[in-house]
């Protein structure tokens, strides 16, 4: 036989409980509020200051590249100065005798430089018969020229050489008025 289980009457809770009750229930709902404005509060923060470490990694990252780009081209334009030399020295070579010899030699040695100057990203900046540009040219003179059109490059007395986007030296040019 099964066992019965007496029953047990519940009886309405009184009204001094129900307020009570009511009372409590609010005070919980305030305190969970609470809690989630904290909880509000916290994410907010620890979002900001998830942003602000990726900004610094970032900037971190952009310092590191400006500077060995900054090194690089304080390096080059000490290079640069011996390329303008072999090429000077290059417009002038003798076309027989011992001469001969030793201008093979200058040469060989530009074209070494040369190339490792571009293997490091270095460009030289186009100037001959193009239209100066502020940005790339450097104005020596401004001459009348028949033969070529107002802004236009005549003569470039310096080539000038960029690494990537950014110039570091200015091609120095002659230009037409």
């Amino acid at each position: 036989m099964a066992e019965r289980k007496p029953k047990v009457q519940s009886t309405p809770p009184q009204e001094d409980q129900l307020a009570e009750m009511e009372t409590r229930i609010q005070e919980l709902e305030n305190q969970v509020s609470a809690e989630n404005a904290k909880v509000a509060e916290y994410f907010d923060g620890w979002q900001r200051e998830r942003a602000d470490f990726i900004n610094y990694k970032k900037r971190i990252e952009l310092n590191q590249v400006q500077a060995q780009q900054n090194t690089l081209a304080t390096m080059t334009r000490k290079y640069l100065a011996v390329m303008d030399d072999l090429e000077r020295a290059l417009k002038n070579k003798p076309t027989s005798g011992e001469g001969l010899a030793w201008s093979e030699g200058i040469e060989l040695i530009y074209k070494k430089l040369q190339g490792i100057l571009e293997s490091d990203g270095v460009k030289e900046i186009a100037a001959d018969g193009a239209m100066f540009d502020p940005n790339f040219h450097e104005a020596l003179t401004h001459e009348d020229s028949p033969a070529h059109e107002s802004g236009q490059i005549i003569e470039v007395i310096q080539k000038g050489y960029l690494i990537g986007d950014r110039v570091i030296r200015p091609s120095l040019v002659r230009v037409a008025r």
